[in-house]
């Protein structure tokens, strides 16, 4: 006997979303109300009314695509943006097509943020302080308990291949690791391999040594224990950044629960204080590391030894006397180092860029140009 299929436009509970009849049902269904927004109203055994349609009633607006659409309309999407070249372990290579470059939905970084990641800038061919970078996203991987999926030096050479391929000069390599794909579970037991992604992208570093505002942050910070590692889990530092440039600041700057100055949403932060002699910085014990933060004060050992400083110290800080410095500073790679001139409502000093702060940006620069080895790495 010939079947009809009978669609329902809402589950209903205790019943199939389809439904076979044969011809009795059919005659049945002729005799059965119907409206076009409901469809059949069939009285059920249990005392209930089910609703079904027919075919006709359905509007389907979603289009079903085919792979090669899909690439198509991916192309499209992509138009205008320019991500030079991404690596994938899920695929096994490297692709510059940005239409291709893609992560799989039931990556475990993807739905519940189990991933870690850094940046490395390059700068006129060079990667600057990648070997760093890298061993503070080991670091992060070990913490958040996420597996490697090569081992140390494997992941430095598909790096620095990835950012051959791309032909980029000067730009950013932007790279993850995560539990890798396999089902959408809270934990990650059903990923039976952890995944390793980096992208190149071309960025401007053009110097900017006008001064900033920036605003204390009403968002909660982090716990110290997960502050330190450098998760994909970026809403608070998203929230903070927002709620700053609603209040015309560049950034927020984050108190501690214990009433120290922290970090802002993704710089480090500096003083310059004690008469424009001495450069402090939080402690690094409850905020990230910055790699840019701990390399300055490597360089500003040279503003000691010119008599420019007398120390470089690592120390608790309040508000108070944050706002009460001589100069103020963010450090970061995408900031590199921004002079502060203004804190909520107060003026750092005379609310004018600092001598310090210009001179360790300086630093940077040349260091960044033309450092050792030990923080460029050539790329092929």
């Amino acid at each position: 006997m010939a079947s009809q299929l009978v669609l329902f436009p809402e589950l209903v509970a205790g019943f199939s979303p389809e439904l076979a009849v044969n011809m009795r049902s059919l005659r049945f269904l002729s005799r059965a109300p119907y409206s076009s927004t409901y469809g059949f109203r069939l009285p059920s055994r249990r005392g209930r009314t089910l609703m079904c349609s027919d075919l006709s009633s359905q509007k389907w607006n979603v289009p079903v695509l085919s792979s090669n659409e899909v690439v198509e309309r991916l192309k499209l999407a992509g138009e205008g943006k320019q991500f030079l070249a991404m690596y994938s372990s899920v695929v096994g290579g490297i692709t510059t097509d940005p239409a291709a470059m893609v992560l799989p939905l039931d990556d475990h970084m993807v739905h519940r943020g189990h991933g870690v990641f850094d940046t490395a800038m390059i700068i006129n061919g060079y990667l600057y302080e990648l070997d760093q970078h890298l061993d503070r996203i080991l670091r992060s991987a070990s913490m958040s308990k996420i597996p490697l999926p090569f081992d140390r030096e494997t992941i430095r050479t598909i790096l620095i291949q990835t950012v051959s391929v791309s032909g980029c000069r000067d730009g950013s390599l932007r790279y993850w690791l995560s539990a890798g794909p396999g089902d959408f579970s809270l934990s990650p037991s059903q990923c039976p391999k952890p995944a390793l992604y980096a992208i190149v992208y071309p960025k401007d570093f053009t110097v900017e040594r006008k001064g900033v505002k920036v605003v204390t942050s009403s968002i909660p910070i982090k716990p110290p224990e997960f502050a330190t590692v450098k998760s994909v889990n970026y809403l608070p530092n998203a929230l903070s950044q927002m709620e700053a440039e609603a209040k015309g600041a560049f950034a927020g700057i984050w108190v501690d629960n214990d009433g120290f100055i922290a970090e802002g949403p993704n710089m480090n932060v500096a003083f310059v204080v004690n008469g424009g002699k001495e450069l402090v910085m939080p402690r690094f014990d409850k905020v990230l590391s910055g790699c840019t933060a701990k390399r300055m004060i490597k360089l500003a050992e040279q503003l000691v030894s010119k008599g420019m400083l007398k120390s470089v110290r690592v120390v608790d800080m309040t508000v108070e006397d944050g706002k009460k410095a001589d100069e103020m500073m963010l450090l970061g790679s995408g900031v590199l180092v921004k002079p502060v001139i203004q804190w909520d409502e107060e003026l750092i000093a005379d609310g004018k860029e600092g001598p310090i702060t210009n001179a360790l940006l300086d630093l940077l620069l040349e260091d960044m140009s033309s450092g050792p080895p030990s923080v460029r790495v050539l790329v092929p």
